[in-house]
C-alpha cells in the first residue's frame, strides 16, 4: 500500500502557509509527478490519481495553489492570491515545491501535471523552470484570444481602482465563463465541467469549489496567460521536452479541441518537438473525475512510464 501524508509548507509569500500531500509508493520510486491544480478546486481532488500512479511506483505531490483549499488564513482569502504580484507568487510556490521534493528524492526523473488554471501555470513553469523537469501533461487547457484576455485584465485594474484588489466581481467571473455551458443540457451552471452529474453535484456542494475569484487572482492569472501569447517566452522553453496534451472534445476550455491544438501550435512554433495530444470523445473538463477517469488514469501512467524508459 502507498503512504499518504499531509503536510504544510510556508508559501514564497510571507506569512502565508500552503497544505500539501505527497502519496509515496511501496518500494523503488520510479518517477516523481507534482500537481498544479485548477481554480476554484483544491488539491485533494487529486488523491485517487495519486493512490493509482503510487500503484505504479510513481510518487505524486501538489499542495494546494494561494487562496485555494487548505492554504487559506480565514474564508476572506478564497480566490485571492497575493499582492503585488500574484501570478509570481503562485509560479514561485510552484517551484518551492519542486526544489523540496528533489531534495528528498534526488536524481528521480521528474515530471509536472497542471489541469485548468494550473494548465496555464504549468506551460509558464516550463518556460521558466522546463530545465528541471523530465516531461510535463498539459491538461483541459486552453488558447484564450490575446485581445480579450487583455480586456479582461484591464477590466480588472479599473475595478480595483474602485473596489480594492480583494473584490470579487460576478460580472468578471461571468465573463471568464460565459458561454461555457452552452449546449449542454443546462441541469446546473456546471454541466460543462463533467458527464457524470454525481460528481457535478459534489462539486457544487463543497465551499471549496463554489467561491468567487478576487480582482487579484482574475488579474494574476489573466497576466499569466497573456505571458503565453508572448514567442520570446515561448521560446525559452526546452526544445526536446516531452509534453502530453490531454483534453475532452467536449471541454469549452479547450473550445472542444480547438484551443488545445492552438494552445500546441505556438509551442511547435517555438520549436518544441516532443508533443503527444489525446482527445478523449464525448469528454468535458475534469478529466480526473470523468466517466472515462480510468482510462484518462492509465494513460497517464504509461505515458510517465514511457518516459521513465
Amino acid at each position: 500500500m502507498s503512504q499518504m501524508i499531509d503536510f504544510t509548507v510556508p508559501s514564497t509569500v510571507p506569512g502565508r502557509t500552503l497544505h500539501a500531500f505527497r502519496c509515496v509508493p511501496e518500494g523503488e520510486v520510479k518517477a516523481v509527478l507534482q500537481l498544479s491544480h485548477g481554480m476554484v478546486e483544491f488539491i485533494d481532488r487529486y488523491k485517487p490519481l495519486a493512490e493509482y500512479l503510487a500503484g505504479r511506483g510513481i510518487l505524486v505531490t501538489g499542495h494546494d495553489h494561494l487562496g485555494h483549499g487548505g492554504s487559506i488564513r480565514t474564508k476572506a482569502d478564497y480566490g485571492y492570491f497575493a499582492e503585488p504580484d500574484g501570478n509570481r507568487a503562485v509560479l514561485a510556490d510552484l517551484h518551492a515545491m519542486t526544489v523540496r521534493t528533489k531534495e528528498l528524492y534526488p536524481g528521480v526523473p521528474y515530471f509536472l501535471l497542471g489541469h485548468s488554471m494550473g494548465s496555464f501555470y504549468a506551460r509558464q513553469y516550463l518556460c521558466e523552470y522546463g530545465s528541471e523537469l523530465d516531461g510535463a501533461i498539459i491538461m483541459g487547457t486552453g488558447f484564450q484570444p490575446k485581445a480579450l484576455v487583455q480586456f479582461a485584465k484591464t477590466l480588472c485594474r479599473v475595478l480595483a481602482v474602485f473596489h480594492g484588489w480583494q473584490y470579487r466581481s460576478k460580472f468578471v467571473a461571468n465573463m471568464s465563463f460565459m458561454g461555457y455551458n452552452k449546449g449542454l443540457e443546462g441541469r446546473t451552471t456546471h454541466d460543462w465541467l463533467n458527464r457524470d452529474q454525481a460528481e457535478v453535484d459534489k462539486y457544487l456542494a463543497d465551499e471549496r469549489c463554489t467561491f468567487t475569484f478576487t480582482l487579484n487572482a482574475y488579474y494574476s492569472m489573466f497576466s499569466g496567460i497573456l505571458r503565453l501569447h508572448d514567442p520570446a517566452f515561448l521560446a525559452k522553453m526546452p526544445k526536446g521536452l516531452p509534453l502530453l496534451f490531454l483534453a475532452g472534445d467536449a471541454d469549452p476550455v479547450g473550445e472542444q479541441g480547438k484551443g488545445v491544438q492552438r494552445a500546441i501550435q505556438s509551442l511547435k512554433d517555438a520549436g518544441v518537438q516532443n508533443i503527444e495530444c489525446k482527445l478523449y470523445p464525448g469528454a468535458r473538463h475534469e478529466l480526473l473525475v470523468e466517466t472515462n477517469h480510468q482510462e484518462v488514469f492509465e494513460d497517464i501512467g504509461s505515458w510517465l512510464e514511457k518516459h521513465l524508459a
